[in-house]
């Protein structure tokens, strides 16, 4: 496994493996059966980036009580019960504790074939880097929190966040890929650091490749970024090169710090197209070429811009 895989591998000494996962966030949308949903998804995303399936959780919640009826609290499990059953995965109990900050998540236990597993450190120099869902949700959670979303904009954002990496993680198992990572909180180039890393190698990024909602780009241009990606952006500079034609708002789109992002896949060439096919019969939102591993310094990044 790598440094910053995405859940913990574990090695019975009979049977198959196990892979054990545990995150929370915190209310990034109004509806408290979507921030259930999102959150569970999101949970659930480090078993898939593992190669694993869900198979049972433990919800985690901190509630404030007053003056958030009781009742917005069971709207969330319900949220996060009916996500987690289209996964498959029983949640068969949890903990919830006074918090003055209302959180909810998953800790999620799933089975892996330890010998097929998506760890990280079985990434190679050549493989194609292959993303599953458009990056820009640091950017619009943010902004429907300002009201600066259309309503369209916002179903759009949540439907994203809601949707379950469960047929990318299963395109990539039949593709053979070699590894895979969820993109979230580092955003979409501090995860593909972490994969570098851990693969001993660097990676080069074709900006115009990656897909992006145009209301983030635009949003970046006005310098609507939350805090947690200009961070982002700001840690990975060290590792990272940028063409001259890509400025500080692209830069900070691609550090954008994501809830719920879709698979970032490390592919061998010669199964890059099986992985196009399947992911497309997945109906992923998103199936984008959008660089590959080189050989370099570990943890390099070259992003290459327009022109």
């Amino acid at each position: 496994m790598g440094p910053m895989d995405d859940a913990a591998l574990l090695r019975p000494e009979s049977g198959g493996g196990l892979v054990f996962t545990v995150d929370f966030i915190t209310p990034i949308v109004d509806s408290p059966e979507d921030f259930g949903a999102i959150a569970a998804a999101n949970a659930l995303s480090d078993v898939y980036a593992m190669g694993g399936e869900p198979k049972v959780a433990l919800a985690i919640a901190g509630f404030p009580g007053e003056p958030l009826p009781l009742e917005i609290l069971g709207r969330i499990f319900k949220g996060g019960r009916d996500k987690a059953a289209e996964a498959d995965c029983a949640i068969v109990g949890g903990h919830t504790v006074l918090d003055p900050e209302l959180k909810y998540g998953l800790c999620v236990l799933g089975t892996v074939d330890p010998e097929h597993s998506l760890a990280q450190n079985g990434a190679r120099p050549g493989d194609r880097l292959v993303l599953t869902k458009p990056i820009g949700l640091g950017i619009a959670a943010q902004a429907i929190k300002a009201g600066r979303l259309s309503v369209g904009e916002i179903e759009q954002t949540v439907d994203t966040m809601k949707h379950l990496n469960r047929g990318a993680a299963a395109a990539a198992r039949k593709a053979g890929a070699n590894a895979a990572t969820d993109v979230t909180g580092f955003g979409l180039l501090g995860h593909l650091h972490h994969l570098a890393l851990a693969a001993g190698c660097g990676a080069r990024v074709d900006a115009e490749s990656v897909p992006v909602f145009d209301f983030a780009r635009e949003l970046a241009r006005q310098r609507a970024i939350p805090g947690g990606s200009a961070k982002n952006l700001g840690y990975v500079s060290p590792h990272a090169t940028f063409s001259p034609s890509l400025g500080e708002p692209a830069q900070l789109v691609l550090a954008d710090a994501q809830t719920s992002g879709g698979l970032l896949i490390a592919v061998a060439p010669e199964n890059e197209a099986t992985l196009l096919g399947e992911l497309e019969a997945q109906g992923t939102l998103s199936r984008a070429v959008i660089g590959q591993l080189v050989d370099g310094l570990s943890g390099s990044l070259e992003v290459k811009g327009p022109g």
